[in-house]
Formats: structure tokens, sequence, C-alpha cells
């Protein structure tokens, strides 16, 4: 078994529109999803025993709630084999930042045991195990930049322009669940179109409720403003700008304020993580 690591990259909300609220409780949502290289990485080694454990990952998070954790969990279930691993979690994506970092993780966990344990189950059926762990999960398993709309689970491959993007973590994370249950929150943007976006772009209704309440997302926006046309990707706490070369990019960081972190990543319309998958098989069907 190769010890390569496995990557989970991040992703980016270039537009994140809230349609609607279901009876569930969950909203309908439409977004461009960009998904970039910057990524965590992974290394998974088979145990005998059949045990699953977490060998390092985020500080601050228990292995009990960890996304990986979880994932390789609910995947034995599914499987029905009493396989084991150990996970080692290298992360590098900030934590409730926007970025999808978690839900990458766990789809990542998920395509590469799916492989290791040799499963073989349809990339469909991990994308439904996907969604029970998160909406943004089933994207990183197609592992497409892609228009998103449902929860964010239906997907519709998307190609998008070349960019490099100036990403600022102001050094303090945003639940996910308290934008969305925030009474100020926009929730009947009209629909729009793949068409429509393409042509003028889209606004994110989660920015002015994290901004409102957090002085620090407000001050990173406002900072990155002065550089590039900025925006919060997702829930927050990131905000980012579009740049044509990572040079610009890598320049409008500078001077990053003491306590945020400053990214540079490029766009992809293709994740990394199928690369991956795709060089694992070669080398166990003796090609490599």
């Amino acid at each position: 078994m190769s010890t390569l690591p496995w990557p989970a990259p991040a992703k980016l909300n270039l537009f994140l529109h809230v349609t609607g609220r279901r009876p569930d409780g969950y909203h309908d949502l439409q977004t461009a999803f960009q998904l970039v290289d910057l990524a965590d990485e992974l290394q998974f080694t088979l145990r005998a025993d059949g045990d699953i454990r977490r060998l390092a990952g985020p500080a601050g998070v228990r292995a009990e709630g960890d996304l990986c954790m979880r994932a390789a969990r609910r995947l034995r279930s599914v499987a029905g084999r009493p396989v084991g691993i150990d996970i080692r979690l290298d992360k590098r994506i900030p934590l409730q930042g926007g970025l999808g970092g978690g839900s990458s993780d766990a789809a990542t966990t998920l395509v590469a045991l799916n492989e290791i344990w040799g499963l073989r189950l349809p990339v469909e059926t991990l994308a439904e195990i996907g969604l029970e762990l998160g909406a943004d999960v089933p994207l990183f398993i197609h592992g497409r930049s892609a228009w998103g709309e449902g929860v964010g689970e239906r997907l519709t491959p998307l190609e998008l322009p070349a960019r490099h993007y100036a990403i600022v973590f102001p050094g303090v994370g945003i639940p996910t669940a308290e934008v969305f249950q925030a009474p100020e929150l926009t929730r009947k943007t009209p629909k729009t179109t793949i068409r429509g976006f393409l042509k003028a772009g889209g606004r994110n209704d989660c920015e002015p409720v994290v901004t409102g309440r957090s002085p620090e997302v407000r001050r990173a926006l406002a900072w990155l403003a002065e550089r590039g046309a900025a925006q919060m990707t997702g829930t927050g706490s990131c905000v980012f700008a579009a740049f044509a070369d990572r040079g610009s990019a890598q320049a409008a960081l500078d001077g990053l304020p003491r306590g945020w972190r400053g990214f540079v990543a490029r766009g992809l319309d293709r994740s990394p993580l199928q690369e991956r998958l795709a060089a694992e098989r070669s080398r166990g069907s003796g090609k490599v």
C-alpha cells in the first residue's frame, strides 16, 4: 500500500444565495463552488485488529467529533466488514473558515478507504454517505468545481476562468449553524442561473450576518477590499479576492495584520483527490 498522502482540497463559494427555507429546517441554496489547491493531507495505515484510530488531527477537535473518524466508521458500517485503519491528518485549512476543510477531509477519507479497503462502492454511494455527514461532502467526492443547488448537494460541473486567489483568515472561526439560524439572514433571494451568474455575478447572503456580528471578519473584508474585489466564502470567516496571476494575489497579502493568516491558492476545475485515486489504482494494477 502506498504511503503517499491523500489531498483534501479547500473550496470557495464564489457566491451564495439563500433562496428559501425547507420544512426540515435546512435552507435551499444556490452557489458556485470553486476548488482550490490549498489542501489538508491525510495518511492511512491498515490495521489488522479492525480498530479505527486517529493518530493526529486538528488541535481542539476531539477524535469522536472528527469528520474523518465519523466518515471511516460510517463507511465500515455500510461495508459490513471488520476492517481497521489509522488516520493521520495534517491540517492546513483553517477551522470554521468557510473553506470546507472538514467536509473535504471526510470526503477524502471515504474515497481513500473505499480504495484501501477494497470496497469499490460507486461514487454515487459514497456521495450519499457523505451527505449524511455534511452538505458539502458530495462536492469533494465528485471532485469538480460545480454549480450547487438544494442544500448544496445537487451539483453541475462548472468550468471557471483561471484565477489565483488571495485568502485571508482573520484568526476567528464562525460556526455555520449560528449563521443559518440568524433571524436577520435573507432567505428569499430570487433564483438565478449559471448563465446569469457568469454574466452578472452574485452575492453572499451570509456576509451581512457575519460582518454584523464579527468585527474581525468585517475588518478583514475591508482590508482585502482595498486590494481587490473582496468577498466572504461560505458562512465565513475567510475572505478572498480573485487575481489573474499568483504574483498579484501574493502582493495583495503584503502587510497582513498580526494574528491573521494569508494563503495564495490556484483555482482548480478538477480535484487533486481524483488524480491521487487514479495513481493509486495504477499502482495496484502494476502499471506504475
